[in-house]
């Protein structure tokens, strides 16, 4: 999840060493944002900032979007999509909005990292609640054939960003326990079940 590269950093300020240590980011993005009305993402790097994106392939409703670099660059990159979100689902609405339109992520994060971010009795993920404004929700069951968690954090971007934060600051700080079998969407056996009696590549069971 995280290298620890520059962790020693002699004189530096514990944010300035975080910045220094390379992240990578899951999340769970609907195709038609990665592919078609965020342009933004297509591409090695993310503009204006100098983490690599990758999204994954297939014709799934959703993709895994992966986030390499730097801390302060996958911020930015994270910052990038949360308002470019927030303008796609802005400019659905109708002329001027009485307020900011909240937005949706949906974070990937291993199981065994989730019991740190939920913390004692829900300690942990009610503080970054109440610091952030951000609504915080860990999923109780494992995404499909993975032993990932989805991580769904909801508000207007700036509060998602700080969020967000706050969640990989834990991550880092709690590394992964044992190995890791990633989600890919679209592998469920219940697709495969059910793409035996109908073609409906990617469709959720039940």
């Amino acid at each position: 999840m995280a290298s620890p590269d520059g962790a020693s950093g002699v004189g530096g300020s514990p944010e300035e060493t975080e910045l220094s240590i390379t992240l990578t980011l899951r999340m769970l993005m609907h195709g038609k944002v990665t592919v078609g009305g965020s342009a933004l993402l297509r591409g090695s790097a993310m503009p204006g900032s100098s983490a690599r994106i990758t999204i994954s392939e297939g014709s799934c409703p959703e993709r895994i979007t992966t986030i390499t670099g730097s801390t302060d660059a996958v911020f930015r990159a994270v910052s990038m999509i949360a308002f470019k979100l927030e303008e796609d689902l802005g400019a659905g609405s109708d002329g001027a909005a009485a307020g900011r339109t909240p937005v949706t992520l949906r974070l990937v994060i291993p199981a065994s990292q989730c019991g740190s971010l939920i913390g004692k009795a829900g300690a942990k993920i009610r503080e970054i609640r109440e610091s952030t404004g951000a609504q915080v929700q860990v999923a109780g069951d494992l995404l499909p054939n993975s032993t990932e968690r989805a991580v769904t954090v909801s508000g207007v971007p700036d509060t998602i960003i700080q969020c967000v934060r706050q969640i990989c600051a834990v991550i880092l700080e709690s590394p992964p326990k044992g190995a890791t079998i990633p989600y890919h969407p679209g592998l469920s056996l219940g697709t495969i079940l059910l793409s035996a009696n109908q073609v409906r590549g990617c469709s959720p069971p039940g």
